[in-house]
């Protein structure tokens, strides 16, 4: 008689770029992306502050879904995240996790999990039901954002070591104890000249008499200064560590470090919010605005540049002065039409 269920050899496919890979690569990102270890600096938290604030003072035409609220969302989920996914109803409806299925690198199905506060619910949806932003693609895994952490690991690695460091030292360390030398005398007269010791925080005196210090290989001068148990921070240079690591940081997501230097000054701060609108959150905005236009269903144009430049009024002002006579000056010499239209693209002032 044979044994019905006899012992049979599964075969599964183990190519690196096959399906299943794909999609653990895609998890990887995403998980990544969202427990980074520095994510709870105050650095990196400032960052995301600076994002979602640029975010929701944008102003946004086109559609009424995307109110301040909502734009303050998405901004600290891509700062975070490196991505943001919204389910369209009558609202958009933010998503705490997604799986999806792609044609060409294109997702065009999810299934979205959205937080509830008995739990949370799932739906499967059409890519045009959902509003997927992704920062720092990888041709890898093109449909995945990546934060700006994710994309400086090693320098969250190592703020996040040398804040720990500190914190443990600043706990455990002895710091402020001393070692007192003191002259023989019977184990009863020395509890009592420890305990007549006032003013310590948490810490102990060590009384130690000459002898003790001779026979730990000390000469009996060194009991006229008492020894610091404090530690020597200096020669680990914390402090140079810790700014180049909140440097490069603040870097990776598109501010200034300079702009948190006790040395900043007004002019300093203008350009570095500057660049900020300019360079980082107005090339985001366009992203946002893209998608938005796509599955909206209308023309959506995000400014972010516009609201952030109340730092620089004066410097408008002067600037609104300047066009002004240089258009008279153009009127007086006869400049009009295409020629006036090529000279004010030449100078970026064409839209």
């Amino acid at each position: 008689m044979r044994w019905p269920f006899s012992k049979k050899t599964e075969t599964r496919s183990a190519m690196a770029a096959g399906y299943t890979a794909s999609i653990i690569a895609a998890r990887e990102s995403y998980i990544s992306g969202v427990s980074g270890i520095a994510e709870l600096t105050a650095t990196v938290q400032t960052c995301a502050t600076l994002w979602e604030s640029a975010f929701a003072l944008a102003d946004v035409t086109g559609t009424d879904l995307l109110d301040r609220k909502t734009m303050a969302l998405i901004a600290r989920s891509l700062a975070m995240r490196g991505e943001a996914v919204l389910l369209i109803r009558d609202r958009l409806i933010p998503c705490a996790d997604y799986d999806l299925s792609t044609k060409d690198g294109i997702p065009r199905a999810y299934r979205v999990t959205v937080s509830e506060a008995g739990g949370s619910t799932s739906h499967t949806v059409l890519a045009g039901e959902v509003l997927h932003v992704r920062l720092g693609v990888d041709p890898v895994a093109p449909w995945t954002g990546q934060a700006p952490l994710r994309r400086a690991s090693l320098t969250a690695s190592l703020l996040h070591e040398i804040e720990t460091a500190l914190r443990d030292t600043w706990q455990s360390a002895p710091i402020g104890s001393q070692i007192a030398h003191m002259p023989e005398g019977s184990a009863s007269d020395m509890a009592a000249m420890r305990s007549a010791f006032k003013g310590r925080r948490g810490s102990a005196l060590i009384v130690e008499g000459v002898a003790q210090a001779v026979g730990a290989g000390m000469h009996p001068n060194a009991g006229k200064a008492p020894d610091q148990l404090t530690p020597d921070l200096q020669r680990a240079m914390p402090a140079e560590l810790l700014d180049a690591a909140r440097g490069a940081i603040f870097a990776a997501y598109g501010v200034l470090p300079a702009m948190f230097s006790q040395a900043a000054q007004g002019p300093l701060v203008r350009e570095g919010i500057r660049f900020q609108a300019q360079i980082v959150m107005q090339p985001i905005a366009m992203l946002l605005a893209e998608e938005a236009s796509e599955k909206l269903g209308g023309a959506v144009k995000i400014d972010v540049v516009r609201p952030m430049q109340a730092f620089d009024a004066g410097g408008k002002a002067r600037a609104l002065a300047t066009m002004v006579g240089a258009l008279a000056q153009a009127k007086e010499a006869g400049i009009e039409g295409a020629t006036l239209q090529d000279a004010l693209s030449f100078i970026d002032w064409a839209d």
